[in-house]
């Protein structure tokens, strides 16, 4: 999965589409007359987000057997299938249903910019599976101009089995994937107002390096 380069330029491209696509759904949904004040500084200020990273070497035998043992305390066992392509209507239910409890900017995915994610050859979809119905999922992601950095690019964990273990299982799914293609270290970024998600992220051990404004206008990336 991680053979070829991946063109960053591209990928950020797709990144600012996207919020790009969050901008317009304000825009012609609500009127500007009538966007929130949250809104209004989406659009006027752009949206910060928190580059997270976790040196492969600092995920040591310890510190994972810590993590097992909280994991070990739930009533649940996950078991983790990579996804297929027949997965996407699964996963975006679950994603479309995560995030409505969360404090980051949503607006619901569809099932064609799941697959056009999907079909990228750099990336990998992982999947929880809990008595029998599937509960959460993991994207990776390769970057880097040897494909050197792992990258969780979303995680997402249906509302019912959030602040049980789930997410923590799927970040340790995704850094042993990552840790078998034998790079050097994992990143993330988390929507700066999104304590939840920061929380769950430093608890793994990630540190923030950088902080990047995503904006509406197309030009540049601050």
């Amino acid at each position: 999965m991680c053979g070829k380069k991946i063109n960053i330029k591209q990928k950020l491209n797709f990144k600012k589409r996207a919020l790009r696509s969050y901008f317009l759904h304000i825009e012609m949904d609500n009127g500007m007359e009538n966007i929130t004040d949250v809104q209004k500084q989406f659009l006027n200020n752009g949206m910060v987000y928190l580059q997270m990273r976790l040196p492969i070497e600092k995920i040591t035998e310890g510190f994972e057997n810590t993590l097992r043992e909280k994991i070990e305390r739930n009533i649940f066992r996950a078991n983790i299938r990579e996804a297929e392509l027949k997965d996407l209507s699964i996963i975006t239910d679950i994603y479309n249903k995560s995030w409505l409890t969360s404090s980051t900017p949503f607006r619901p995915i569809q099932r064609g910019t799941l697959k056009k994610i999907f079909n990228d050859q750099n990336t990998v979809f992982l999947i929880a599976n809990i008595y029998g119905g599937d509960g959460g999922f993991v994207i990776l992601d390769f970057e880097g101009e040897n494909n050197e950095y792992g990258v969780i690019a979303g995680l997402g964990v249906l509302p019912r089995f959030q602040g049980k273990g789930l997410g923590t299982i799927l970040g340790m799914a995704a850094w042993n994937y990552f840790k078998e293609k034998g790079l050097k270290e994992l990143r993330c970024e988390v929507y700066e107002d999104n304590q939840k998600s920061y929380s769950f992220i430093k608890g793994l051990n990630f540190k923030e390096f950088e902080r990047i404004v995503y904006r509406i206008d197309d030009n540049e990336l601050h």
